[in-house]
């Protein structure tokens, strides 16, 4: 039987992304992706707890989250989990694991900041949250 391997985020880039190109000129972007869970404790008082995910994206798509996504940005990320095992400097064993994006659609912009005019003055500059999505 073939197993699935499916991971879907929706949150907020933490940073803008890294990009390099490897010797055959393969372009790698990596970068991480914040989502918040937002509940209620026994007490009634609502809490939020974040969860901070490692993003790699390979290729064109390396090349397009490089142009296009920036800090503070939320978007929608298909891909699958990934785990790496490599031995550090000490010769001590180490895994990370990861989500290697196959597709991202971006949901908003980091907004800018108001000025004269702006009819969004005064309303939050936050990204939309996935409270706000409309599905």
């Amino acid at each position: 039987m073939a197993g699935v391997n499916k991971v879907i985020l929706v949150g907020n880039l933490g940073k803008d992304p890294e990009v390099r190109h490897l010797e055959g000129g393969t372009a790698v972007a990596n970068f991480t992706l914040a989502t918040t869970e937002v509940f209620k404790d026994k007490s009634g008082v609502r809490q939020e707890q974040t969860e901070w995910h490692s993003i790699v994206v390979w290729r064109g798509l390396a090349e397009i989250a490089e142009k296009y996504l920036k800090k503070g940005m939320t978007i929608y990320l298909e891909g699958k989990l990934r785990t790496r095992s490599w031995d550090d400097k000490e010769g001590h064993k180490r895994n990370s694991t990861e989500i290697v994006g196959d597709t991202f659609t971006i949901l908003s912009k980091k907004e800018n900041p108001p000025s004269a005019g702006n009819a969004d003055e005064g309303q939050s500059n936050s990204p939309k949250t996935v409270d706000d999505l409309p599905f």
